[in-house]
Order: structure tokens, then sequence, then C-alpha cells
């Protein structure tokens, strides 16, 4: 879907312009204004870069709904299978109830487009306040691969007896051995091309190239023996990487008191949405973390995970760092490695040099302020 308008794609950055046709979903809340945001600095980006971005903006969200009823229409979504990337800004309105957004928005687009893989990068920036006490850049440098499209999140499931004092919920997580693998595999290739460097002499406790696999084999002894038994199987082809188990309480523990041993780790969809939220926490907040819904061979999404915090809406207060962030992964997904690192290194410069707090309003400066701190670094 990239398409070159000139020269080859070997040819960078001078004679070569490549073109990258975005799908931008703004989204509710303050979920624009981040997003113009992380459109100003992947714009900066594009000029330094040989990059051309064609933004393609929908208006998906909660505005939508309550005015037409709609979520996501059957012709949006075959234009979003078209394109290289999506950009989301947010989804959560206070006027619709829980779960008709998620599920007919966010869970659609994950379904539909096969984004198999949630990816969430943990990692702590330079000047950047964590809640783990004696813990800093050096110990706190991760990532989460989550299966993103099975387990509880399938929708497998229903009532019996539904209103009556003798009323049964089901709900099924569902893991197929060709969901799980791909999952995996993915892991153990992203374990080897992240390459973290192994720990030095005196450090041996800190992880170097290691994926670690997090669930509850002790008593999900159905889904998680057929994720124990892949993940062994799969490890056989990478005697690159270290493998290593952590139950998911246990892993809990583990991000807290030591998060320096992690450097992958791969989990299923309910597990992985709970590790990922307590990883933004010590990471500094979800005003710095980002995520991505990948699917390698398809169409992927990027977002920041901290929701639309309608109560600052239109106040140019909210932190955009996360949803910059999310333009580096979109990059990155692109195959654009170097302004990935450049925006990354960008956004490292602003948090260790300018900002007071990564918190909404007392940061220092306003949203589009933060925005332009974030271009002049990367031009800088």
């Amino acid at each position: 879907m990239k398409t070159t308008v000139s020269g080859t794609q070997s040819e960078r950055p001078s004679t070569t312009t490549r073109t990258y046709r975005v799908a931008v979903i703004p989204g509710d809340g303050t979920g624009p204004e981040v997003i113009r945001e992380g459109c100003k600095v992947l714009e900066a980006c594009a000029s330094a870069s040989g990059i051309r971005f064609e933004w393609r903006r929908y208006d998906l969200g909660g505005a939508r709904y309550l005015k037409t009823g709609e979520t996501l229409p059957a012709t949006v979504l075959r234009e979003l299978q078209s394109v290289d990337a999506i950009y989301l800004g947010a989804i959560g309105h206070p006027d619709v109830k829980p779960g008709i957004l998620e599920r007919g928005i966010l869970l659609t687009l994950r379904f539909q487009l096969d984004q198999y893989i949630n990816l969430r990068p943990v990692k702590l920036y330079p000047g950047v306040w964590t809640p783990l006490k004696d813990k800093g850049p050096e110990h706190i440098d991760f990532v989460v691969v989550r299966e993103n499209t099975e387990g509880l999140y399938s929708g497998v499931g229903g009532f019996l007896r539904q209103g009556t004092p003798d009323e049964v919920a089901l709900q099924t997580s569902v893991n197929t051995r060709h969901g799980v693998e791909r999952c995996i595999r993915f892991a153990f290739e992203y374990t080897r091309k992240r390459n973290k460097r192994p720990p030095a002499p005196g450090n041996e406790g800190r992880a170097g190239k290691k994926l670690t696999f997090c669930g509850k084999t002790n008593v999900l002894t159905y889904a998680h023996d057929l994720w124990q038994r892949v993940f062994d199987q799969v490890a056989g082809e990478f005697p690159d990487v270290q493998t290593d188990y952590t139950h998911v309480d246990a892993c809990c523990m583990w991000m807290v008191k030591n998060p320096e041993w992690f450097d992958v780790i791969v989990t299923d969809n309910m597990f992985g949405d709970i590790i990922t939220d307590l990883g933004a926490m010590i990471q500094g907040g979800m005003g710095i973390a980002a995520g991505g819904n990948l699917n390698p061979q398809g169409v992927s999404m990027f977002e920041p995970i901290g929701g639309s915090a309608p109560k600052y809406t239109a106040q140019n207060v909210i932190n955009p760092l996360a949803a910059i962030c999310a333009g580096g992964m979109l990059l990155e997904q692109l195959g654009e490695t170097k302004a990935a690192a450049d925006v990354e290194r960008a956004v490292m410069q602003v948090t260790g040099t300018k900002l007071k707090s990564l918190a909404a309003g007392q940061m220092g400066y306003t949203t589009s302020e933060v925005g332009d701190l974030v271009v002049k670094a990367l031009n800088s």
C-alpha cells in the first residue's frame, strides 16, 4: 500500500518520497487535541525524512453515535481496510453507555482488521517521575506483547434465566492454536529484533534478550496449557532468546519490585489488558503510554491508551506525548525506523529538560506548546 513517488526505497532520503495513506480518527473528548499535536510532529518528521502523508479523517466516536446511531459503518470499514495505518485519538463519551463504542468501534476494528497483536512499550523516559522507589530509566524498559483478538474478549458467552434469582452468566475464553502460535511467534521475533543488550557484570538480575510468558498455568489448566506447550515448541526455533515463565499475579509483583527483570512479556488478551495499565503507571502515567494494535501483514492502528479524558476537553491542557509516541510507533511499523527513533529522541529531550509534570494542567505548557517543543527538538 506504500507508494514511492520518485526514485526507489533504497535511495533514502534525498531522492525518494514515500507516501503513506493514514486514516485519522480523532475520536472523543481530548482525542482531537492530542491527535492534532501528533499529526504536527509527524508532518515535521516527514519533511526531514522523505515521507509524505495523505491524511484521511473520520468522525467516528460518541458524537457521531449520538447524532446518527452509527458506530462503524460498513462503508467506512471498507475504506479503512485500504489504508497504510490508522491513527486514533480516543473513543469514549460520557453520554454513551459503556461498551457500545468500545465494542462497536475498537473491538470491531481489531477483529475485522485482524489486529492480533497489541504492542505496549513500558519505558521510563528521563525526567519522568515513577512511583517506584529507587527505579530509573535504566530499570524500566520492557515491552508487553498481548494477544488481541481471542481470549475473553472474543464475545463467546451468554445468559441463562437472565433477570431471575437463578441467573447464570457465561463468558468463554477462546484460545486457538493458530491464534496463540502467531502471537507467541511474533513475540519471539520481536525479542530477537529488539536485541536488548545482555546485563553487564554485576547486573545479572536484569533482562537481556529474554521473552517471558505470563500466564496462570496452575489454574487455567486448559487454555494456558496450550499457551505453554506452544511457547516451548516455538522457543526451540529461537535458541538465541532466553525464555522465562511467571504467573500473572507474580508478574504484577515483579513489575513493581524488579521491573528490570523484564525484556519482552507475552500474554493473553485479558492478562495483557491488566498488566499494561500497571505498566503505564510505572512508566509515569497514562500521559506517556502509547500502544499499537498490529496486523503485521495488514493495517495496524496506533493510539494513546489513556482514554478520552472528557473533563479536560477543549482546555488545551492535556498531555499529548502519548499520542506523539503512538505516532512514533506508527512510523516504526511502516518501516521508517530512523524517523521513529527521531520522534522518541525528541520526546525524551522534552521530558528530560522541559516539563514540570506529565499531568494535565501541570506540565508548565499547553497541549499545543508541548507539540511545538517536540517539533523544535526534532529539528535540533
